[in-house]
């Protein structure tokens, strides 16, 4: 009987009635949403885009609208809502906008799966349902979030359609026409915002958005300011503009929008947050001194945005009279300096620009960065065609070295897509006997998300891979690939290693605040062990390293521009050490002696003792010592001392990354990504002994064991699909003085390659995590198993003695 009446209530009350409300309430709710997700004074999507997403999107949420109203109004009158005055309309309005609000929280998912499908065609409906199921707890808060936002314009949406809505049985009352006078301005203001935000153009703020995909990773998505100009990273702005990061859907992690450049004396500058931005959050900068203005992410540094304030009053675009970096360094733009950052930013932002060494795909190995043909106008008001800048040049193909290495070497091509997901990023295997890709893993089936680093187990079976732009650690077998575990742990974890007496995993989270300790297997999380104290804001630890007797670690803290010492046994901060500006990687000498942290913003490595004063600052042995990677360099005319060995690169590093110290403890080795330098420092002395050229974002480096005795150097670049081999003592005789590039292997599957996905765009590109097998450093490589060891000569086995 119960539902007979409320079916007859609801043909009372009108169908009609009903569909009408519900068109307002879903449409009305969804403008409302792209109003606060897409309105930004003066800085609107195009009209015609726009609206078509939102009618769509409202189409969507029409059938729930209609559930909601039929079923708040049948609860209602259960209710006796329409015996109670006033009151009638504002529980009916209730009512329907919390039912709605309800119904949008699972629906959530299915809009972001009919956007993958529209946006991305057809393949890419299943790499969503999966990310949705493998991110349950994110995405639903994320939905939540959602639901609140259409909650706060579903109320008075409902209210007004009650109100303005009359059915025979009930004529409109005196009552009702007081309600619509005062209803009807206030609806009128939010139709004028709607509008607006749909459809406006006050040039004022430019937008970006933070994604998951290569080159665009700050991708600029407002119609004022944005450009197109081999970038999509780049707004020109006038004085007084604002700049805006929005961390929506399209990324899956925490990120920061930092100052890197901007102009000398420009107010407001540097600009940066004091934590990580979480997935949902935005802030924004006002911009009014004309000039450049680039800002990076300090948990990922290839993540680059630019603006461009320029005054109209001036011909041509304003860079700037003279540009400052993060680390304070002030130098003309019209310099070397300041030439190799705008050349860098096209690069970086624009895969089209990347290095392809493969001559199957670049049969002339020609290689081009191309910039915008439009005029720039630098120190002293010096005007120049941008395009003037561009690079063309023949690229250096690939080379077999001639002696085999031991096992295989594993990289992360972090850009390389591949057709069955929707994120990028695949794990590479190069046999070390032959050179060939044998491996090439995409992991489809998690969706695996920018793999970033890699270490193993102590039995050489299982490679821990951290997936750097979203929260997991992935787990899978190194012969086959199979997924042994996808585990939440964090904000972008960063690196990972284990201890070598308990086997234990540790992760850095580069998001937060804490490295994460994990079972052998990473089977579950164990420990969390903060990185700083409790007073301090949140570290943001990178890459870390551990002592040969499990005991110690250090992390290289993003955020704080210092280093902190673990006791690992207890789980406490021993010490915290100052360091150069944005840390991002450390290598530790076999003894603990003392490490090397690489600082990148301002491209100097620091030494810092352990105990006793192990630095060597000339014949003296101190705590801490900085060592100048750009020692030499004159930023304005670009000339550099050369290196000593004959390779022909200049003597130098910028934008400093991995950094580790070899096995025997004789050199450290680190890649610089903008100068495009491997730099060899010797140990003994602490200064920069070696150069040698890079590719393009030269980025990982690490150690691995050479057939017959010593080792080899890999290292990886994010700009290039190589792998270089570096042999850093060939006569070993404890001098890198005869350090030499020994092959160029290519990082692209072949025909014999193992494969659990099909790549398609950036093949082989992005280059960052090397892990050779077996792991050949002091402490780990006395754990090894018999089947290992019996491939490394005694040398190896006790790198120091």
């Amino acid at each position: 009987m119960g539902i007979k009446r409320d079916t007859a209530e609801t043909a009372r009350t009108g169908w009609g009635t009903c569909t009408r409300l519900a068109s307002l309430l879903a449409f009305g709710t969804i403008a409302w949403q792209h109003l606060v997700h897409s309105w930004e004074p003066g800085s609107r999507a195009p009209l015609g885009a726009h609206l078509a997403h939102a009618l769509r999107d409202g189409a969507l949420a029409w059938p729930l609208a209609l559930l909601a109203v039929v079923v708040a109004l049948a609860v209602s009158r259960r209710l006796r809502f329409g015996e109670r005055g006033r009151l009638s309309f504002l529980g009916r309005a209730g009512l329907i906008a919390a039912g709605f609000a309800v119904l949008l929280v699972p629906a959530v998912a299915g809009h972001a799966v009919v956007d993958a499908g529209l946006s991305s065609g057809p393949a890419a409906v299943l790499p969503m349902v999966q990310s949705i199921a493998s991110n349950l707890g994110r995405f639903f808060h994320y939905s939540i979030r959602e639901a609140l936002v259409a909650l706060l314009a579903a109320w008075p949406l409902a209210l007004l359609g009650l109100v303005t809505a009359s059915s025979p049985a009930e004529p409109t009352s005196a009552a009702h026409r007081r309600w619509i006078r005062r209803l009807a301005p206030a609806a009128a203001v939010v139709v004028l915002l709607v509008s607006s935000g749909i459809g406006g153009a006050v040039p004022d703020v430019a937008v970006f958005e933070a994604t998951d995909n290569p080159g665009s990773w700050f991708k600029c998505v407002s119609s004022a300011g944005c450009v197109a100009a081999g970038t999509q990273s780049l707004a020109i702005v006038k004085p007084g503009d604002r700049v805006r990061i929005l961390l929506g859907s399209d990324t899956d992690t925490s990120h920061t929008f930092t100052s890197l450049v901007f102009p000398a004396g420009a107010s407001g500058m540097p600009f940066d947050q004091p934590a990580a931005l979480k997935k949902g959050e935005s802030t924004e900068v006002t911009l009014n001194q004309a000039g450049l203005y680039v800002f990076v992410c300090k948990l990922h540094p290839f993540m680059l945005a630019a603006a461009v304030v320029d005054d109209p009053a001036t011909p041509g675009l304003d860079i700037g009279e003279q540009l400052s970096m993060l680390n304070g360094l002030t130098f003309p733009s019209a310099s070397d300096l300041g030439v190799r950052l705008l050349r860098a930013f096209f690069l970086i932002t624009n895969p089209a620009n990347y290095q392809d060494r493969n001559p199957g795909t670049n049969p002339t190995l020609n290689w081009q960065v191309n910039l915008p043909a439009v005029q720039v106008r630098l120190t002293n008001g010096a005007l120049v065609d941008l395009s003037a800048l561009s690079i063309n040049k023949t690229l250096d193909g690939p080379v077999t070295p001639s002696h085999p290495g031991v096992g295989e070497v594993w990289i992360d091509a972090q850009y390389e897509k591949t057709a069955g997901k929707i994120k990028p990023g695949t794990v590479t295997a190069v046999d070390a006997q032959t050179w060939e890709v044998t491996k090439k893993f995409g992991l489809p089936s998690i969706n695996l998300n920018n793999p970033h680093n890699m270490w193993t187990d102590r039995h050489q079976d299982v490679i821990y891979q951290t997936q750097w732009v979203s929260n997991k650690l992935s787990v899978f077998d190194r012969i086959t690939g199979q997924v042994l575990q996808d585990i939440v742990i964090g904000e972008s974890p960063a690196h990972v290693m284990t201890r070598v007496d308990t086997d234990q995993v540790h992760v850095t989270l580069n998001g937060e605040d804490a490295v994460i300790e994990l079972a052998p297997y990473a089977t579950h999380v164990q420990r969390r062990i903060p990185t700083q104290f409790g007073f301090e804001r949140p570290a943001q630890p990178h890459a870390h390293w551990m002592s040969f007797d499990g005991k110690k670690m250090v992390t290289p803290n993003s955020n704080t521009n210092d280093s902190t010492q673990l006791n690992l046994v207890k789980g406490t901060i021993k010490a915290k050490v100052p360091t150069g500006m944005l840390p991002i990687a450390s290598g530790m000498m076999p003894d603990s002696s003392k490490y090397y942290v690489s600082n990148y913003a301002d491209s100097t490595i620091t030494c810092v003792s352990m105990g006793a004063p192990a630095c060597h600052d000339g014949n003296t042995l101190v705590a801490t010592k900085t060592i100048a990677l750009l020692a030499g360099y004159d930023p304005v005319t670009g000339t550099a001392p050369l290196d000593p060995g004959g390779s022909g690169a200049p003597l130098i590093g910028a934008l400093p990354i991995q950094t580790p110290v070899s096995p025997n403890g004789r050199y450290m080795v680190t890649a610089n990504t903008l100068t495009a330098t491997i730099l060899i420092i010797d140990t003994s002395s602490d200064t920069v002994v070696r150069s040698l050229p890079c590719s393009a974002g030269c980025h990982g480096v690490n150690f691995g064991a050479k057939e017959g005795g010593g080792y080899y150097v890999y290292v990886s670049s994010k700009f290039s699909n190589d792998l270089l081999v570096v042999d850093p003592d060939p006569n070993d005789d404890g001098n890198p003085i005869d350090a030499k590039i020994v092959g160029r292997v290519l990082l692209t599957a072949g025909a014999g390659t193992l494969m659990d996905d099909t790549p398609t765009l950036y093949r082989g590109m992005g280059g960052q995590g090397v892990l050779p097998i077996p792991v050949v450093y002091h402490g780990w490589v006395q754990r090894l198993p018999g089947e290992w060891k019996s491939r490394l000569t005694q040398g190896q086995l006790q790198p120091i003695r």
